[in-house]
């Protein structure tokens, strides 16, 4: 097992595959075990780096986390980088991990070839959410496939996981914190937006909030999948991995 230091504390991370190093990035109360099965798609193609954000998987537990958690996970993710010494790297974030990578790509643009933000609210969380993920919550730790899939993910201790995961993004929303520490027009890596017409955990109209993103910004696309829920890397995974190789290009050619 590999660690790294982020302000004395360690981060787990492992590594699988070879070619241009590929940064995947968990969702809230996930950890990087959600992407294991997905290793097969990518590893002919990519080096897969996998981290757990502080607080998740086998990474040190914390009191707390930071409202500010997905600015505070892609400064573990830039820590990560500027660890593994490998010069640039691209960027898969899911839910969550996707406001991590876009937060990463802002502050550190010198370290990142380009990102994928897949299955996000955008700009802001919507209206509804405090309300959303109080019930979501509730009926996930109720229920005994997600009460499985939180276990595996982060252990016998997962509900105290959730518990303080679901306090930092109330005061979140609560706050209207700002969700980007800086302006989308400074995003100058390519970009590319992946999300599913069917995904009830995200807004309704999350085509056009990812369209109005792109607009702003220097380079940036949009896919939206007709069918499968949240998060569309999972519930879309071949198609999903076909869309990553012709998005990312190396030395001018495709991917095979």
């Amino acid at each position: 097992m590999s660690y790294f230091n982020y302000k004395d504390n360690s981060c787990f991370y492992k590594e699988c595959g070879q070619g241009e190093p590929l940064i995947f990035l968990h969702g809230n109360t996930a950890s990087s075990k959600m992407f294991e099965i997905l290793m097969p798609l990518y590893t002919a193609n990519f080096r897969c780096i996998l981290i757990d954000f502080l607080g998740n998987g086998q990474s040190d537990r914390i009191k707390k986390f930071s409202p500010d958690m997905w600015y505070e996970e892609a400064l573990q993710t830039i820590a990560l980088i500027e660890h593994l010494n490998c010069g640039k790297v691209n960027l898969i974030g899911t839910s969550g991990g996707a406001w991590a990578a876009v937060n990463a790509a802002l502050e550190r643009p010198d370290l990142i070839h380009a990102i994928i933000a897949d299955s996000f609210d955008g700009r802001t969380l919507n209206d509804h959410f405090c309300d959303h993920l109080l019930s979501e919550r509730t009926r996930a730790k109720n229920d005994l496939h997600s009460r499985q899939f939180y276990e595996w993910c982060q252990g016998e201790d997962w509900e105290k996981v959730v518990d303080l995961d679901t306090e930092a993004l109330l005061q979140c929303a609560k706050e209207k914190r700002p969700l980007f520490h800086k302006s989308l027009k400074e995003l100058k890596v390519p970009t590319l937006f992946v999300g599913t017409k069917e995904d009830e955990m995200c807004r309704p109209n999350l085509e056009e909030e990812y369209t109005q993103m792109a607009t702003v910004m220097l380079n940036a696309t949009v896919h939206i999948f007709n069918q499968g829920g949240h998060p569309a890397i999972l519930t879309n995974a071949e198609d999903f991995a076909r869309l990553i190789q012709r998005f990312l290009k190396v030395d001018g050619a495709l991917l095979n």
